[in-house]
């Protein structure tokens, strides 16, 4: 921890939350010249009251250390692009349009690294929409936990669920087609 970056950066937080020296402290339970001595890099916050200190400042532990926040690159607006974390103890689902720290039941979650599928499912043109089926098994161990559908600038998320057959409506655009297997991982195809 670099107190110059670290006081920097408490200081620019502090402030976009509209919070003062002293109202931070109390949120803290220490004194106003404490949390002036950080911002000014004379000394850092006890490890103690890191937890805290970044929930306050709505930053991760990481920044704060860091003593800076990471931007995202630009991704252009392109759906395609969206990132998928899936997490294995609870089944929680979140998507980002770009790079982004997701974490659940304690641990950090990686994005999904879809890969081009062999066994594709199957797609058919019922009236104005695609119909997807597949005879992958949906037993509670091992099953298709979701399908997405991306656009250029649209996203279809269906959630799925163990012991239902996997059978969905989508409208029939051109898109990627993207799902995810709980034991063989993320797969995509183009339609």
């Amino acid at each position: 921890m670099e107190p110059i970056k670290t006081g920097r950066l408490i200081r620019a937080l502090r402030m976009e939350q509209g919070l003062t020296q002293r109202q931070l402290a109390q949120y803290l339970h220490v004194g106003d010249k404490a949390v002036s001595k950080w911002e000014r890099g004379a000394g850092c916050p006890d490890l103690s009251l890191l937890p805290a200190l970044a929930e306050c400042l709505g930053v991760g532990l990481d920044s704060l250390l860091a003593g800076e926040l990471d931007a995202n690159d630009k991704t252009g607006g392109c759906m395609k692009r969206t990132k998928f974390y899936y997490c294995p103890v609870c089944g929680n689902l979140a998507a980002a349009s770009a790079g982004a720290a997701v974490s659940c039941c304690g641990r950090p979650l990686t994005a999904l690294e879809p890969r081009k599928a062999e066994e594709r499912l199957n797609i058919e043109p019922v009236e104005n929409e695609l119909y997807v089926t597949s005879p992958h098994p949906m037993e509670k161990g091992h099953y298709i936990a979701f399908a997405a559908l991306l656009t250029g600038d649209g996203l279809l998320l269906r959630r799925l669920y163990p012991e239902w057959d996997l059978q969905l409506r989508l409208p029939a655009v051109h898109g990627r087609l993207l799902w995810y297997c709980t034991q063989h991982g993320a797969f995509y195809q183009d339609i």
